[in-house]
């Protein structure tokens, strides 16, 4: 077995909780920026919130939960979109002294159901009133007694009336529910999501958020300071949004939320970040809607050339050469015609991106750098609190995920599974019997294959429950061959199929605006599509077109690795059964509505 270290950077024993975080950075700069919160007022839509003020709040909202009965260690329930009162209430629940539920807000009321009665829920806040009528009825179905549901929208129960409520309870009373918490108690349960299997609850400790908060911030000097911005908009219920809240909290960095996918990008434009973190999928889209435009524009062999020269001056930059003058001279052409422009679309002003929740193909990774946009790619999971693994600003190596994290190790087992130990890594599952399947000689199985290259960093390879076996015995892994069809900006998901067959087959899932805008290009009209289940999309010409990307793909791994057919299919990709909230497919899900689509692959 082989494995790396990477020593803490930051002693945390001086923190006593998570609150901490908070209460030192108010105190050393209470006027200083916190947040830049939505207005709903287009002659003004956003308004700042400086440190104190959100400390304020913070507190107010605490006693509240106090004097409606939150008592310490009890679990309070959070469901709703990302927004400003969702960094309110965490810190709340926490000041208060209780352990927070972050549930989706697109969460089934089964799931919810089954998250309020295992978490042992006893106060929920809900974003809306639709999220806090599901919540209700989890109550009831439950039947267990509860302090009442609470919305962050303004009306009847609202969180403006339970901070009212405690208007009486003293200072003192919450400094003590404040510092109840040690770094080893409870911190939070997040229910995994997962791409299969049933959700399981993890307990992240104060030690956890804290340890990470810490040594990542300092690992990240360049990234997070206190001069910088950022726009979160992937979901907080997901450790990754709420970890790099606490990071920008503790670092100094201003926050604003956008919960609304239609309005990241005007967002942008007017908070103009310096940092931002996303999943890849979003980098697909600005890639894909970048060659769309140049397209329709009859530009784009110039684009094509332009991603060209992007991705070869980000190669030099790797292998820590010079770009010649031939290159310098066309990445200049490309700049003025392309980069600048997309530079200015996303704010103007990004440094870095961080790209998290999945595997990013090399080359987009290159492009962005070449762009002037450089990706810092990491890997963790819920268990890991968030980031397990980095590259670092002044050393990215695409097509990795880069060094452990400060605090961290990371082991790579006989079978090829990334095993990780360190500061972030989760006290267990609420299931001891599933707790004691996750580790094994004190590591947590991260259920991930990967590899360490020669300096240390970690190469993903694919899940180890997605391994197929093919009726010759054939193991394969599916994740190079569908990263390297997934850079077609047609295809949103590509799921390698073949368990027990004698060859290996695929389901590639469409993009439906890019596909439909591609077809509607070539004169062609697409079969009718049904709102629910699996569609299959039988015509031939964009078969053909998408032929050639499976024929790339064929070629880049060995002949018993690629796929002989493929079928083509449209499916709800804001289906919350099928994708999950860092937009990876469910691959279970997608087979099992897929009915007769794989079979017809093999006949």
């Amino acid at each position: 077995m082989k494995e790396h270290s990477t020593a803490p950077l930051v002693d945390i024993d001086d923190h006593r909780n998570v609150t901490d975080l908070l209460v030192r950075r108010a105190a050393a700069d209470p006027d200083h920026a916190a947040f830049d919160v939505a207005t709903g007022d287009p002659d003004a839509p956003w308004r700042e919130v400086t440190r104190a003020e959100y400390l304020g709040e913070v507190t107010a909202l605490a006693k509240g939960l106090i004097h409606a009965g939150v008592e310490a260690e009890d679990s309070v329930a959070i469901m709703a979109p990302t927004r400003y009162e969702w960094a309110v209430a965490d810190l709340a629940a926490w000041f208060a002294g209780a352990v927070v539920v972050p549930v989706y807000d697109t969460s089934s009321p089964e799931q919810v159901e089954a998250i309020i009665a295992d978490a042992q829920v006893t106060l929920a806040i809900g974003g809306g009133e639709r999220q806090a009528s599901v919540l209700r009825a989890a109550f009831d179905a439950v039947g267990s007694e509860d302090l009442g549901v609470w919305t962050m929208d303004p009306g009847t129960n609202d969180l403006i009336a339970l901070a009212a409520g405690g208007a009486d309870v003293a200072d003192d009373l919450l400094e003590l529910r404040r510092t109840q918490a040690d770094l080893d108690s409870p911190a939070t349960i997040v229910y995994t999501s997962g791409t299969t299997g049933e959700p399981k609850g993890a307990i992240l400790t104060h030690r956890n958020f804290v340890g990470q908060v810490r040594n990542v911030a300092a690992a990240y000097r360049e990234v997070v300071r206190a001069d910088g911005n950022t726009v979160i908009f992937l979901p907080l219920a997901h450790v990754l949004a709420r970890g790099l809240q606490l990071i920008c909290l503790a670092g100094g960095m201003r926050i604003a939320h956008v919960s609304d996918p239609t309005e990241v990008v005007d967002s942008l434009g007017v908070l103009r970040p310096t940092f931002l973190v996303v999943v890849p999928r979003v980098l697909e889209r600005i890639r894909n809607a970048a060659a769309e435009k140049a397209d329709g524009a009859r530009l784009g062999a110039l684009w094509r050339a332009a991603v060209r020269a992007a991705v070869s001056w980000a190669d030099d930059l790797e292998a820590g050469t010079r770009p010649d003058a031939v290159l310098r001279a066309r990445r200049a052409v490309f700049d003025a015609l392309f980069f600048r422009r997309l530079r200015a679309r996303m704010g103007g002003r990004l440094d870095y991106i961080l790209s998290g929740g999945g595997a990013l193909d090399p080359d987009l990774s290159r492009l962005f750098r070449g762009i002037g946009v450089p990706v810092i790619e990491g890997y963790g999971l819920t268990e890991t609190t968030a980031p397990l693994t980095g590259n670092l600003p002044d050393d990215i190596r695409s097509g990795t995920v880069g060094y452990p994290l400060p605090g961290s190790t990371v082991r790579i087992s006989e079978h090829g599974e990334i095993l990780a130990r360190g500061v972030g890594i989760f006290s267990g599952y609420r299931d001891p019997a599933h707790t004691a399947e996750a580790f094994v000689d004190g590591f947590f199985r991260t259920g991930d294959l990967g590899r360490l290259d020669d300096d240390g960093r970690v190469v993903l390879e694919g899940r180890l429950k997605d391994v197929i076996v093919t009726s010759n015995g054939k193991t394969v892994v599916p994740q190079p061959w569908e990263t390297r069809v997934e850079a077609d900006p047609l295809v949103a998901h590509a799921v390698m199929v073949g368990e027990g067959r004698s060859y290996l087959s695929a389901l590639l899932v469409l993009d439906r605006a890019a596909t439909e805008a591609w077809a509607h290009a070539q004169g062609i009209r697409l079969d009718a599509v049904s709102g629910e289940g699996v569609t299959p999309i039988s015509e031939p010409r964009l078969i053909a077109h998408l032929q050639r990307s499976v024929d790339a793909a064929n070629a880049r791994v060995s002949h018993s690795e690629g796929v002989r057919r493929f079928a083509l299919v449209f499916t709800d990709l804001d289906d919350t059964r099928l994708v999950t909230p860092t937009m990876k497919i469910k691959r279970r899900a997608l087979l099992e509505r897929s009915g007769n689509a794989v079979d017809d692959l093999y006949r």
